[in-house]
């Protein structure tokens, strides 16, 4: 009789397992979680110094977790400990700019929330890391953006010459809106190894280049886009590191910017600017930040010093102010980075969600929307 238990009990745990197996095979095979790369991709890959062991290595020891709770301890703090002023109460202010008519020749930046942001240089139509739906994640009930900050769709965006992603994590790369975006992208520029998501997603293998940290695009010989480090990690699904993590420098005759995507602090701050510096404008993460994983997303005390790294005063903070994904309240980063500049005289560029900021105008300054 216990035999028989004991047997049942196996079977209904077997049974358990396949079931799990099958969901997890169903989940992962739909389109929006790419493919891993493989074939020529792959073998360039390889070949990749940054390539160590079967998966990308940051240039610096660099562990996800910095407490022994490590993720899953980390993930049920965030769902269900109640931090107060983690989510916005009402509406966040917002100004509806039509990206259609803005003239050319206007050099600007137009932050859409997070890390998504529409640019112009010097009659470049550019888009970085697109996410243009309500939420940060495979499933639309999961990590929904703040009210109001959701005003920008693909149909709201001009024809692009470049779409610029720093790395393949969900509050970065959405399938949906690169989806509807591609028919008007003239051209993808990302880390080695996305550019499977991409073709898999049915854009033509001539539409991207993937790059290695420090190589460069050259569209033409007065635009340069440079992939330079980072300080993360990649993946979509299961499988970590199998994709590059990059941040990016434009560089023109006239003006040189740097696009920092996801990164904890490090040594590669200071060889980007020694490289490339000083810079006109330096788009900085600034939010989603947690001493538990510190490595991977920078603190607010190491800005100044990024900056300095980076020979760079003036800086637009992103990665804040449409998704919670850390436990701070949402207002605390634009309120630390606010008395930063204001203790380090650095200039933080601070606009709303669609409002414009313009390159050369040094004397622009923006109010503190978020306390209204």
């Amino acid at each position: 009789m216990e035999r028989s238990k004991l047997q049942r009990f196996m079977w209904i745990i077997l049974a358990l397992v396949a079931l799990f197996a099958i969901t997890a095979f169903v989940v992962l095979d739909q389109s929006q979680f790419g493919q891993r790369p493989r074939g020529e991709r792959q073998e360039r890959i390889v070949k990749s110094p940054h390539y160590q062991d079967g998966e990308f290595k940051n240039l610096e020891e660099t562990p996800t977790m910095t407490d022994s709770g490590g993720f899953f301890h980390s993930l049920y703090e965030f769902m269900f400990k109640n931090t107060p002023g983690l989510k916005p109460q009402d509406s966040i202010p917002t100004i509806k700019t039509d990206l259609m008519n803005i003239p050319t020749d206007s050099n600007v930046v137009v932050w859409l929330g997070h890390s998504s942001y529409y640019m112009q240089l010097e009659g470049k139509r550019i888009l970085v890391d697109p996410v243009l739906r309500g939420n940060a994640s495979p499933f639309s009930w999961m990590i929904k953006a703040f009210k109001g900050t959701n005003i920008y769709h693909p149909e709201d965006i001009p024809d692009l010459d470049f779409l610029l992603i720093t790395h393949d994590h969900w509050d970065h790369l959405d399938y949906e809106t690169v989806r509807k975006l591609a028919p008007r992208v003239k051209h993808f520029v990302c880390g080695l190894g996305v550019g499977a998501d991409l073709e898999y997603w049915g854009i033509q293998p001539n539409k991207i280049t993937e790059l290695d940290w420090y190589e460069a695009f050259r569209p033409t010989t007065n635009f340069i886009i440079y992939a330079t480090p980072a300080r993360h990690f990649s993946g979509r699904g299961v499988t970590r590191n199998q994709t590059l993590w990059v941040s990016f420098v434009l560089e023109t005759p006239r003006h040189k910017l740097f696009l920092g995507g996801d990164s904890g602090y490090g040594v590669h701050f200071k060889e980007i600017g020694a490289r490339f510096g000083p810079f006109d404008l330096t788009v900085m993460e600034q939010g989603q930040y947690n001493r538990k994983w510190k490595y991977i997303h920078m603190m607010p005390d190491e800005l100044v010093q990024a900056l300095k790294d980076l020979r760079s005063t003036n800086v637009l903070p992103v990665h804040n102010s449409k998704f919670a994904l850390a436990e701070h309240p949402w207002t605390e980063p634009l309120d630390k980075v606010i008395a930063i500049s204001q203790k380090y005289h650095i200039r933080a560029l601070t606009p709303r969600i669609g409002e414009i900021l313009y390159i050369e105008n040094k004397n622009q300054s923006f109010e503190a929307w978020w306390k209204k």
